[in-house]
């Protein structure tokens, strides 16, 4: 089992705590991980997007000119594709982008996505974080104690006052342990981790 400094909210150590290979210790699954991004992605668009193909456009019922003897090229409408307010020729429509992946592709990604970070050492445990009320300043305080700046930090219990103190600072993300996705994990350049939300993380996927 890999072992981690486990640091207090002053950027201490305090303790080591033993993390269970069978999350944080997997081979990572680049292929997997690669797909539970995608899928996040894909999910999140709105797929919204619409233009006017040459049925849908206004106008252009009459022949512009008669077929033959004018020099122009032949023309059958003013709506062609290739005429100035014409319509597109392989206009976007609206569509659902989204995408599923099994439960076991899902965790196994996550897995994958953890066990990077640790194997980087891009995981940093922090014994508890809590604050008396909703301070800004007192946040960013405790990323620099933990020499931290791109931080996704990830938490037990939706603790209003953490997440409240964090919404501000646009360099961190607060998630609880039921949130956590791979493609947070990946953009940022560190996780921190409560050691409550490190035991609940290992025993929802061991």
């Amino acid at each position: 089992m890999a072992k981690v400094s486990v640091y207090n909210m002053e950027g201490k150590e305090v303790e080591t705590m033993e993390l269970n290979d069978a999350v944080f210790g997997v081979e990572v699954n680049e292929h997997l991980v690669h797909m539970a991004v995608v899928q996040q992605l894909a999910n999140n668009r709105q797929g919204t997007q619409k233009a006017k193909t040459r049925s849908e456009v206004r106008g252009g019922g009459r022949k512009p000119w008669r077929q033959k003897g004018t020099g122009h090229a032949r023309q059958g409408s003013t709506r062609s594709p290739q005429w100035t307010g014409g319509g597109v020729v392989f206009a976007p429509t609206p569509r659902d982008y989204s995408f599923k992946l099994n439960k076991k592709e899902k965790r196994a990604a996550l897995k994958s996505a953890l066990s990077s970070r640790v194997a980087e050492n891009k995981l940093v445990v922090v014994d508890e974080l809590k604050f008396d009320g909703i301070k800004t300043k007192d946040f960013a305080k405790v990323m620099s104690n933990l020499n931290v700046e791109k931080a996704l930090v990830v938490i037990n219990d939706n603790d209003q006052n953490v997440v409240m103190s964090a919404k501000n600072i646009p360099t961190v993300k607060t998630a609880s342990t039921n949130t956590i996705n791979v493609y947070d994990i990946l953009k940022y350049n560190t996780v921190v981790v409560t050691k409550d939300a490190v035991n609940t993380i290992q025993e929802v996927y061991a």
